[in-house]
């Protein structure tokens, strides 16, 4: 069932040492998916996430990643421009997807021409269409879309995608991405993920590097009790979830 995975914890010096784990971890899972199933469903948020990912546009990952079995999809997403500064799209381009590549019709931005609650529909109408295709597979567990990896970054609120502490989007069972119009961190408009997709992909990839994150990392992985939950708390997969920490955001482990 999906919430009952395995829950791992690695823990690195630097954030340079985070990178270099991570791209052998997703080029290894790539690997796995494109021998088993043809591709690689795989799923990116912003911040500082794309920058963990940048060894994967070097060597030996460049030339042997079989990035043409790639499908590359948005956790979350900020309602504006691609080309704008706050664009998750836009980060992921230039911090990755425009150094290898990967076929732009395999490449699934948000619709930015539509309002967040359009956008929210539109995505979630494009995942069902994979599913359907068997691009992306289907939970048996769940039933809900189940993607090979999330990738996913945890801000120092211990919020993860766009569910943030205390929200009820957190409590949302059935749509597979919905919106949200009053972000605390803005901007305020975005689309997101929810948990029951988030939880039942095989694998999740958590990667919180820095000083601000050591309480929720704290909180999330240390064995103190508290009267409340934050989202990254929630966070499980069908077959293994991953925490990659640097040396301060694992300080108060």
């Amino acid at each position: 069932m999906a919430g009952q995975c395995e829950k791992k914890v690695e823990k690195f010096q630097t954030e340079e040492e985070v990178a270099v784990r991570l791209a052998k971890y997703t080029a290894d899972l790539s690997a796995k998916f494109v021998k088993e199933r043809g591709v690689f469903t795989v799923v990116l948020s912003g911040g500082s996430l794309i920058y963990a990912l940048r060894k994967l546009a070097e060597e030996p990952y460049k030339d042997t990643v079989e990035w043409g079995k790639w499908h590359v999809f948005w956790l979350d997403e900020r309602v504006v421009k691609k080309d704008h500064p706050d664009s998750n799209y836009k980060l992921a381009f230039d911090g990755l997807l425009c150094k290898v590549p990967i076929p732009p019709g395999q490449v699934y931005a948000i619709n930015d021409a539509l309002s967040a609650e359009a956008a929210a529909e539109d995505y979630e109408t494009c995942l069902k269409h994979l599913v359907q295709r068997n691009v992306i597979a289907t939970s048996k567990a769940t039933g809900f879309p189940k993607f090979d990896l999330i990738l996913l970054g945890m801000g120092p609120d211990g919020h993860l995608a766009s569910l943030f502490p205390g929200h009820a989007l957190c409590n949302e069972k059935t749509k597979w991405v919905t919106h949200i119009m009053d972000s605390p961190k803005p901007p305020p408009r975005r689309i997101t993920f929810t948990f029951p997709v988030i939880n039942s992909a095989a694998y999740n990839a958590m990667v919180v590097t820095g000083h601000d994150t050591a309480d929720a990392v704290q909180k999330a992985l240390g064995n103190i009790q508290h009267h409340d939950t934050l989202p990254a708390q929630l966070l499980a997969a069908e077959d293994e979830v991953t925490w990659f920490l640097d040396h301060d955001a694992a300080s108060k482990l």
